[in-house]
């Protein structure tokens, strides 16, 4: 698709136009089968953690929107997926050097081109943020929709560093809980029955 195309599809929100330069999501759920995942959340409490060797260790990390990375000792060093739903700079996503991107948020309007056409990007369905929100009462958070998302393959298992439901804010951010659209409260009791519905689910 060429830049005008894009850009044009993104404006009208033709969603089955920019859905083609996706990989499919079965081809996702395939790459995470048997393997340990760790996805890495944005809590400021993660920075007083010794997680990073752990992290570094599992088959595959995905990290999400900017991706801070204070200390290898904290956050470990590796990114292998990017779940992006804010704008990144080209910068960032030099800094982070996923091997790919995948594009979560509802909002299209803020994909880029250069995010859009690279190697393997998956653009997630709006009906399964739509069916989250819908479970939660709230939009989901970036990361929750990658716990979901997750949790639908065969993977091994999938551990989350960083996820304290904003109890310690965002390393990202000065925001309050007050200040995002999103229902912390929700997503803890969501990821606590998702934990004693799938052993695989681990809160590290």
């Amino acid at each position: 698709m060429n830049k005008l195309r894009f850009y044009a599809a993104r404006t009208l929100r033709d969603d089955a136009a920019l859905q083609a330069l996706s990989v499919p999501q079965s081809d996702l759920l395939a790459e995470l089968a048997g393997k340990t995942v760790a996805l890495i959340g944005n809590a400021r409490s993660l920075a007083e953690t010794r997680h990073g060797a752990a992290i570094d260790a599992t088959d595959l990390v995905i990290r999400i929107n900017r991706a801070p990375m204070p200390s290898p000792e904290s956050h470990g060093t590796r990114t292998d997926w990017l779940a992006l739903a804010v704008r990144l700079a080209d910068a960032d996503l030099a800094r982070i050097a996923p091997r790919r991107v995948l594009w979560m948020s509802p909002k299209r309007k803020r994909l880029g081109w250069r995010i859009a056409h690279g190697d393997g990007f998956y653009l997630h369905p709006l009906a399964d943020y739509l069916a989250l929100k819908d479970r939660l009462a709230a939009p989901p958070t970036t990361g929750a929709m990658m716990i979901d998302l997750a949790l639908r393959s065969g993977l091994a298992r999938l551990t989350l560093h960083g996820f304290d439901f904003f109890a310690s804010q965002s390393l990202s951010g000065s925001r309050t809980a007050d200040q995002v659209p999103h229902d912390f409260g929700a997503e803890a009791a969501w990821v606590a029955d998702m934990q004693r519905r799938d052993g695989r689910l681990i809160l590290a």
